[in-house]
């Protein structure tokens, strides 16, 4: 089966230093590029963190310091990721809580911007989590039929990733869902980006990491620790010392670009 894309679609994974978005850095990233007519391009590249990659990572990865060392530093692709990437849609495997929030830290720690308006993301997790709950591996042996003897090389990991979906796709055509917390039904998995971005989305993230989302009423309300539920408004005004400690700890830089706009929009 063909994707059916008004404009291109990037598949990505990355490799890391670890899984803390706020500090960890990219080791490797793979870039697969779907053009509406079907042609595929794929960049990958290995990538010098400027740190120690810790042994339990190079364990499952493969990467090790030795292997980056004489790699260029994220800032110096970082203008070429951005020029491969363009316009296009993103995909990933579980994308949306760590590869998209970890790319866009990485962006904004050499002062530069991966523009999110009318990009759409789809997470292939989530849809196969969402239909047949399991991981990458079952998951290419489940849609593909196929051993993914190469797991975690991110090459091999994001091609795998994008022949999931259009298995996925395959298997899924006209099959209907039901909600679990609304009982709605409905036939979520079809081929077109709008759709399955809006099916693989968990929840109304604001800030990547999940730390912030929106409620039913279209607020920002923190997603965690004492005041989890409340809106960010409302603990700034009550709490003002809680801004500053959110900026002085360990969140991503996004997170506190967010936090800080929501301040500065109230006074």
């Amino acid at each position: 089966m063909k994707l059916k894309l008004e404009r291109p679609l990037v598949f990505f994974d990355l490799e890391t230093t670890g899984l803390n978005v706020g500090k960890d850095k990219i080791v490797e990233i793979s870039m697969l590029k779907v053009m509406p007519d079907g042609e595929e391009i794929v960049n990958t590249m290995l990538l010098n963190p400027g740190c120690h990659i810790p042994a339990e990572c190079s364990e499952v990865h493969g990467i090790y310091d030795s292997d980056v060392k004489d790699k260029p530093r994220f800032e110096q692709v970082a203008d070429e990721i951005l020029d491969f990437i363009g316009e296009a849609d993103l995909a990933g495997f579980n994308s949306n809580k760590f590869d998209v929030p970890l790319l866009v830290e990485e962006f904004l720690r050499c002062g530069k911007r991966l523009d999110f308006r009318n990009r759409r993301m789809i997470d292939v997790q989530n849809i196969f989590h969402k239909m047949e709950p399991r991981n990458l591996v079952a998951a290419y042996k489940l849609y593909c039929n196929k051993d993914l003897t190469d797991a975690h090389q991110a090459e091999a990991d994001t091609r795998a990733t994008y022949e999931v979906l259009l298995s996925q796709l395959e298997k899924y055509q006209n099959v209907e869902y039901e909600d679990r917390k609304t009982g709605m039904k409905s036939i979520p998995v079809q081929n077109d980006v709008k759709a399955l971005s809006s099916f693989s989305t968990e929840g109304r993230s604001v800030d990547f990491a999940n730390h912030i989302v929106f409620n039913e009423n279209d607020e920002e309300v923190f997603n965690f620790g004492k005041h989890k539920g409340e809106t960010v408004e409302s603990v700034f005004r009550k709490e003002p010392s809680y801004y500053a400690w959110m900026m002085n700890a360990d969140f991503p830089l996004y997170t506190k670009e967010i936090i800080t706009m929501i301040k500065e929009r109230m006074f």
